[in-house]
């Protein structure tokens, strides 16, 4: 038996999204285990997740709820990298390459929110 968010390519391309930024967490500097590690780490783990919760929504609107978030959620992650760039702990091409999988990310989740509407 396979749970529902298990058939989603949005979830595993977040759960790959998630893996992609743990490599990258090895990265960074040892003193931001607690901060930036930490927000990052959750950032995107949160995508996955929201899209898993939602899955278990009773309603179509209660699903998309949880898309929302998961979106959200990448912009989050998008963003600390932006920062870990700017701090010049990850590299400008580190930095494009998972914004450009954080972009199909977010379109493949849209599209699919708009084919439960």
């Amino acid at each position: 038996m396979a749970f529902r968010f298990e058939e989603l390519e949005i979830w595993m391309l977040a759960v790959n999204y998630a893996n992609d930024i743990y490599d990258l967490i090895e990265e960074l500097p040892k003193n931001e285990k607690y901060n930036l590690t930490d927000q990052i780490k959750r950032a995107s783990l949160s995508i996955s997740n929201n899209i898993a919760e939602g899955s278990g929504a009773v309603t179509k609107k209660g699903f998309c709820s949880f898309l929302d978030i998961s979106i959200r959620s990448v912009f989050e992650t998008v963003n600390l990298l932006h920062f870990a760039k700017m701090r010049q702990y990850i590299t400008e091409s580190k930095r494009e390459e998972l914004y450009n999988k954080a972009e199909i990310l977010v379109k493949k989740i849209r599209s699919f929110k708009n084919s439960l509407k």
